[in-house]
């Protein structure tokens, strides 16, 4: 666990748990990076708390490798971002097979208990360590999936939860584990499409834009589309330099996640490839450190069914790059692993998601959300019992990431007093993608909240 203290201890209301996501996401590691993110009246009166949910990170971790040298290794072997072409599928599901061979050797009596059914009590159990009546509650991503686990487990419990970037929870449990999905999970949650929405808006609003402030620009938003076009079907074609048209996709859809700096990164890595130029690669993970990347399918894998059949992947990639281009192929093999993963968990929540809690709770959604996508935040408020959806007219994954004035203070309020936003209530972010100038100085890129 980690934990900010209340700046202000005679006004101190009790702990606010933050999620960063994930699954897989630790705790330990981002409040240090987002606690700045947090509006500074809760940081008066809330010690800030997050933590390391089993199985990640510094708890009792999933680890499929010996060593992180092995697993740094392992992972250099693979193809990055997603597999393009008949030899890369082949050589990503071998890869898959063996990453699920050493989770079987060294990690079978923990993956059937890392699901999110006990990842939700463990929290219950911090609650109470902390001393807190009830629970206050800020999750990203993933984290709103969690948290409505958390509501209808222990309802009497809910103080203040506010969901930020929206998993639909239906979608994502999809009933029981029996039979064949017919689609991968950010399917179901429309993940894709959201991105393809927000790479539509970036596009556009870049194309609005002189050079000087979005690189990628050509001056019209028409002619900014006809370029991104062009440029990954000649990626498509050949490589530049390392950087493959999958490792441009996934590079692009990480960079659309915070509007500040990401959508200028994006801007300028395409630029780069448009000119044949490699792209500033961002600097690796410190030497020594164990990637984790298998704890997301640890966890993801226990609680949401996707297709065993590994011929699917290949036809619901062609299925989403149709309806979502070049970001939904890189969408469809984020779930590939759960095809060939060793065990089922030992319990999973799949419903109800509508039992009466103590008090409402607050969801938060930006209309154009790069990995959650709008209409799964409305699919959370409907199958929430009691709860407010406020709606960020603006871009990227998260409002806490992609700061709005007007969702902080409605923030401030709900869980200070208890006081829900008006309904239908929208706010809008306090900075527009590729405005002239950006507050706060340099942000922290958005890598730990994936979903």
């Amino acid at each position: 666990m980690i934990r900010h203290r209340a700046t202000s201890p005679s006004t101190r209301i009790g702990s606010l748990f933050f999620s960063p996501g994930g699954p897989g996401g630790p705790g330990t590691d981002a409040l240090p990076v987002w606690y700045d993110r947090f509006p500074a009246e809760l940081r008066k009166r809330f010690d800030i708390v997050s933590w390391d949910p089993r199985g990640v990170g510094r708890s009792t971790a999933v680890r499929c490798f010996r060593d992180a040298g092995e697993a740094t290794a392992f992972w250099a072997r693979q193809p990055v971002g997603f597999p393009v072409g008949e030899k890369e599928r082949k050589a990503w599901f071998a890869g898959r097979a063996e990453l699920a061979e050493g989770c079987k050797k060294r990690a079978a009596n923990l993956l059937p208990y890392v699901s999110t059914y006990y990842s939700a009590r463990d929290l219950d159990q911090l609650r109470r360590a902390v001393g807190d009546e009830q629970l206050h509650y800020w999750g990203l991503s993933y984290g709103t999936f969690l948290g409505a686990v958390y509501a209808n487990t222990f309802p009497d419990k809910v103080g203040g939860l506010i969901l930020d970037g929206n998993v639909d929870p239906r979608n994502y449990v999809d009933g029981a584990m029996n039979g064949e999905p017919r689609q991968t999970t950010s399917l179901r949650m429309g993940s894709d499409l959201g991105s393809a929405d927000t790479l539509a808006q970036f596009l556009t609003l870049c194309g609005e834009a002189p050079a000087s402030r979005c690189a990628f620009s050509a001056g019209t938003p028409k002619a900014t589309r006809t370029k991104y076009t062009d440029l990954m079907r000649r990626l498509q074609r050949r490589s530049v330099g390392r950087w493959s048209y999958a490792r441009a996709v996934t590079e692009l859809r990480q960079d659309l996640y915070i509007v500040h700096p990401g959508w200028t990164s994006a801007a300028e890595m395409l630029q780069a490839l448009w000119q044949e130029r490699e792209p500033e690669a961002a600097a690796p993970p410190p030497a020594g450190k164990y990637p984790g990347t298998e704890q997301e399918a640890a966890v993801v894998c226990s609680d949401s069914p996707n297709p065993r059949v590994l011929g699917r992947y290949a036809q619901l990639e062609a299925f989403s790059a149709e309806r979502a281009g070049d970001l939904g192929r890189r969408w469809v093999w984020d779930y590939e692993w759960c095809a060939q993963w060793p065990t089922t968990t030992a319990k999973r929540y799949t419903g109800p998601f509508d039992r009466a809690t103590a008090h409402p709770i607050l969801v938060v959604n930006p209309v154009y959300d790069t990995a959650t996508s709008y209409q799964a935040a409305q699919s959370m408020t409907s199958a929430l019992a009691d709860a407010r959806l406020l709606t960020l007219q603006g871009h990227g994954h998260t409002a806490l990431l992609n700061p709005s004035t007007c969702v902080n203070d409605h923030a401030v309020r709900y869980l200070t007093t208890g006081t829900l936003p008006p309904a239908k209530a929208t706010c809008r972010q306090d900075t527009p993608p590729f405005a002239p100038a950006v507050p706060h100085g340099a942000e922290p890129s958005g890598r730990h909240a994936r979903r």
